[in-house]
């Protein structure tokens, strides 16, 4: 009986953390993207807890796309930021395809980073299910009268009930901030693409 109300205990702090680390990532990501919606909210989070959407397995195909996004893709329309971590914790980041462009990281190396990433173990759905519930009811309590939260909130329910979990930025962001970036394992950022940027430019 002891140990069951120690474990309750712990439990009640770990969800009181958690609130305030949710309140902190949310107003730090809306401070930088003010555009931003629940979706982007989500997508953060879930490749913070994910990682990348996909396994790579046709290597061919993830550097010919990554090619063509480079080619097709005008300067101006790189954010800023060369690297931006996901979610509450920074277990993955968006590290920008203008570390390319600007000559800091080739295209392979980024690519071999992305793929290692990508492949790399992760939790389940079901498992990323229950996180993201605990992490929108805080969200809820926020009450930050965000474009379409509603139809926001709803639409990633129906995707998890499918058993699914990846989504695409809204279309407010999109046209915004011109999302163009590829998801890195932090460890794998640290050691292998953070030492090839400026100092000035790493997080």
């Amino acid at each position: 009986m002891k140990r069951l109300l120690t474990a309750l205990i712990v439990m009640a702090s770990c969800l009181m953390i958690q609130g305030q680390e949710v309140e902190g990532f949310v107003a730090g990501l809306l401070e930088q993207h003010p555009k931003a919606r629940l979706l982007d909210i989500y997508k953060s989070c879930f490749q913070d807890y994910m990682g990348a959407e996909h396994l790579v397995n046709d290597t061919a195909s993830a550097r010919a796309y990554l090619a063509q996004e480079l080619e097709t893709t005008d300067a101006a329309d790189y954010a800023p930021e060369y690297v931006e971590h996901c979610g509450i914790e920074g277990n993955y980041v968006r590290v920008s395809l203008r570390t390319v462009h600007d000559g800091h990281i080739s295209a392979d190396t980024l690519l071999d980073a992305f793929i290692a990433s990508a492949n790399a173990g992760r939790p389940t759905v079901e498992q990323w299910t229950e996180q993201w519930h605990q992490i929108v009811a805080q969200i809820d309590k926020m009450q930050l009268g965000l474009n379409e939260y509603e139809q926001d909130r709803q639409f990633i329910e129906d995707v998890l009930a499918q058993g699914k979990y990846a989504i695409s930025h809204s279309p407010d962001y999109r046209e915004a901030y011109s999302p163009h970036y590829r998801i890195i394992k932090r460890d794998i950022y640290e050691r292998e693409l953070k030492p090839l940027l400026p100092c000035c430019c790493c997080h």
